[in-house]
């Protein structure tokens, strides 16, 4: 393996036009800060969300996301622009593990933090591996064909939580086909810098529709401020302690190799968005969420691992510089520390969070296809054809595997099903391929 010459961090070049911002590059001050606020309202639904499904702190597991953010850019020497939140891969082994009932506090949240300090240890591993060796054992195992078809299933996996997101009464759909309209509008029409900010605009734009509609006109169940009233604006999150056993550990270690695929499909991504190859960061990428799961783990935080909620508003803004994960990383820490940002921030309307995940899954679904066009993969192939199509179709429709006490929920299942379809079909020779239309296409 060459050795890293790079230096310690990029020297990030100011820019100031309209154009796609790579990761080395970086905006003015402001910009950034409000481009960071940005990331952390993409990704506070399901960062949010996820503790809560396990009978975690959610303002706990925002706090740990911004940790976990500032760990991971520190590992890869700020080169690879990614936010880490509460990955939904440990909810059913969680829930599992700890028997929780599924509602208020998980009275078994130490036997859950055992595990994911176990997950977060074999991830960081796997990651020394991969520095150690390099990345082409990966590159074999998980091609292009592959890794494009485990995003598109994490995104047609998520699509049906954007879709129930917005189909609660004929309101909500509209307010949340409202709120897609609005990020498409300023993404695309929007004068100048302000088209650099649709997620956050879409979004607002989105609330104040449900505030006027709910809270003025009383359309439907209006939006509540008393949490926000009453809460504290500092205050430190009740931090809680691991139980280490072993069964536990045993059920939900294994998550870190849905981790894995995960980050990687997330590197390939941001890879085929930038034009730039990160194979030989992606070592130090999986030692950053390993690192940063642990650290969750020890306090009482969530998994965690990078998000596409980010991706997805990285491929809309085309802005991937570095330093708006570090202001992101340091907002989600003060809302942590602050119940009252944390209240305010949960009374995003569930239409308009809807709206916001129905073109962020959408954009991650579509970074797929742009990685199967880069690679140049042929698709005229059998073995290509099927890898993609059945991996796609079994993290679509959730395909759930329970193996004993482990349950392998619908993005685990396309990710090793994607690499046994691809491993097992090698007798890929020459011939016709049937197509819909009855006719055939050549495999040459």
């Amino acid at each position: 393996m060459q050795p890293d010459r790079d230096p310690i961090l990029p020297r990030w070049r100011l820019v100031m036009g309209s154009g796609p911002v790579m990761p080395d590059e970086r905006l003015p001050i402001g910009q950034t800060v409000v481009l960071g606020l940005q990331h952390v309202v993409a990704m506070f639904g399901a960062t949010a969300l996820a503790p809560i499904l396990m009978g975690f702190d959610p303002n706990l597991a925002i706090f740990f996301s911004g940790v976990a953010t500032l760990i991971f850019f520190v590992v890869v020497g700020g080169r690879l622009p990614s936010y880490l939140g509460s990955s939904f891969a440990f909810i059913a082994v969680v829930i599992a593990a700890t028997g929780y009932a599924g509602s208020g506090p998980n009275p078994n949240i130490g036997v859950a933090l055992g595990g994911i300090i176990a997950a977060g240890v074999l991830y960081t591993v796997i990651g020394i591996v991969v520095a150690a060796a390099g990345s082409g054992w990966i590159e074999r195992l998980m091609p292009p064909v592959v890794t494009g078809a485990i995003v598109a299933a994490i995104g047609l996996n998520l699509a049906p939580i954007a879709v129930k997101g917005i189909s609660g009464s004929p309101l909500d759909t509209w307010v949340g086909l409202l709120t897609v309209v609005a990020v498409g509008a300023v993404a695309v029409y929007a004068p100048g810098r302000w088209r650099r900010l649709p997620i956050l605009l879409g979004g607002g734009i989105g609330y104040l529709t449900y505030l006027v509609l709910a809270n003025g006109l009383g359309l439907a169940k209006p939006i509540g401020f008393s949490g926000v009233a009453a809460a504290d604006w500092f205050g430190l999150p009740a931090f809680q302690r691991p139980v280490f056993e072993p069964a536990a550990m045993w059920l939900i270690a294994p998550v870190a190799v849905v981790l894995v695929a995960e980050n990687l499909g997330h590197v390939k991504a941001i890879g085929a968005m930038t034009g730039r190859n990160y194979d030989r960061h992606l070592g130090r990428a999986f030692i950053g969420d390993g690192l940063a799961t642990i650290l969750s783990g020890l306090g009482g935080g969530t998994g965690v691992t990078t998000y596409a909620e980010n991706m997805g508003v990285m491929a809309v803004t085309r802005i991937y510089s570095t330093l708006l994960f570090v202001a992101a990383g340091l907002i989600a820490i003060l809302f942590g520390l602050s119940p009252k940002f944390g209240a305010l921030i949960l009374t995003i309307p569930g239409p308009a969070i809807g709206g916001l995940s129905v073109v962020v899954f959408g954009l991650i679904t579509a970074a797929a296809g742009r990685i199967w066009v880069e690679a140049g993969v042929d698709f005229s192939r059998a073995r290509n054809l099927l890898t993609a199509g059945i991996a796609v179709v079994l993290g679509a429709g959730d395909l759930t595997l329970k193996l004993g006490a482990f349950s392998l929920g619908g993005i685990g299942t396309a990710t090793f099903g994607a690499i046994l379809i691809y491993h097992l079909l090698r007798d890929d020779r020459a011939g016709d391929v049937p197509v819909a239309d009855g006719g055939t296409t050549s495999q040459a």
